[in-house]
């Protein structure tokens, strides 16, 4: 079978490993049909990233299950998946406890698609072995095609998670994002499909400022454009340390700012201010198992619709070619 590989920067290659197959009796084997970019893929591919070539790539996809292992419960062979980004058991402590990216059964940080906590392979490959599958796959809702969950196994379910943790805390309340990711955009959906009173989107690029609105959202090109100076609810879904720091800035006393950027460089963050505004900082790999059937059943329901977000659409195939261009959230399906 075949796995894409990042070899260098803007470098991907096609490489023929042995099939997957089914090794411990929790194993499923699946094949994925519908998968997109993280949005630190595009970093990774562009050299942006400590992470060192060859790595096999993905871990955004949908997939078809192909063969499951003897103590695998209600999944056949035929089902379509999502697959989450984070290998998990579901059953120790941390997994029990609605945590399953801090699974205490395997090495810290283990996922698919970046070479931490061992090699479990990427999700643009022909075959991917899932463990634990039975407590990891989440089947698809009827009527609904798999190109709409593509990124619900890490940038999609992240937004939905993130942005219910602000609207917990503060039912109703208005919403701030500075956008510039796929992250930010789902944000916005996922914020008025939760009660939202009201959000507004900051980002440059006009294309993405239109699905914001197209999404609810007011969207301004910049900070400067805003109409209110502090929000209760922040997001920094930039990806730059500017964005994050004037998230920061945004945030009203008593408030919460939530980033969902992967800064591997140093970065100053405003601790005066946040100290005496008492204001809450999160940031962290998102949990996805625990969200997955309220993420499923808000775009099943028509609620939330993620294809608009998707900038390009590609195929398998080509893919070497085509995500060395850092296409901006491609859907890749077979054809």
């Amino acid at each position: 079978m075949r796995v894409l590989e990042y070899i260098g920067t803007r470098e991907l290659r096609w490489r023929e490993v042995p099939d997957a197959r089914v090794v411990d009796p929790g194993d499923a084997v699946v094949r994925p049909v519908a998968a997109t970019t993280c949005d630190l893929d595009r970093a990774v591919i562009a050299g942006r990233t400590p992470f060192p070539a060859p790595l096999q790539l993905g871990h955004e996809c949908v997939a078809e299950v192909v063969e499951v292992g003897d103590e695998v419960s209600g999944l056949v062979a035929g089902d379509l998946v999502v697959v989450p980004w984070h290998i998990s058991c579901g059953t120790c402590a941390t997994c029990s406890a609605g945590a399953p990216s801090r699974c205490l059964s395997v090495p810290r940080y283990a996922m698919f698609g970046l070479p931490l906590g061992g090699a479990w392979g990427g999700l643009f490959s022909e075959l991917v072995r899932v463990p634990w599958a039975a407590a990891n796959l989440v089947k698809l809702p009827d009527g609904v095609g798999p190109a709409a969950f593509a990124s619900a196994s890490d940038n999609l379910t992240d937004a939905y998670g993130s942005v219910l943790k602000g609207q917990t805390h503060a039912p109703g309340a208005p919403l701030l994002v500075f956008g510039g990711t796929s992250i930010g955009l789902y944000a916005c959906a996922f914020a008025r499909a939760l009660n939202a009173s009201r959000v507004v989107y900051v980002d440059a690029s006009e294309r993405r400022r239109a699905i914001a609105e197209g999404y609810g959202a007011q969207a301004v090109a910049s900070a400067a454009d805003l109409d209110q100076r502090e929000f209760p609810l922040t997001y920094d879904a930039s990806g730059h340390p500017d964005g994050l720091t004037a998230a920061l800035k945004a945030t009203e006393p008593g408030g919460h700012c939530h980033s969902a950027g992967i800064y591997f460089a140093g970065v100053t963050v405003p601790t005066g201010p946040m100290y005496m505004n008492a204001v809450t900082f999160t940031t962290g790999r998102p949990d996805i198992t625990p969200h997955l059937p309220a993420v499923l059943a808000l775009v099943a329901g028509g609620e939330v619709d993620p294809l608009p977000v998707f900038s390009d659409h590609l195929t398998f195939d080509l893919l070497p070619e085509t995500l060395a261009l850092l296409p901006e959230k491609p859907l890749v399906t077979h054809g």
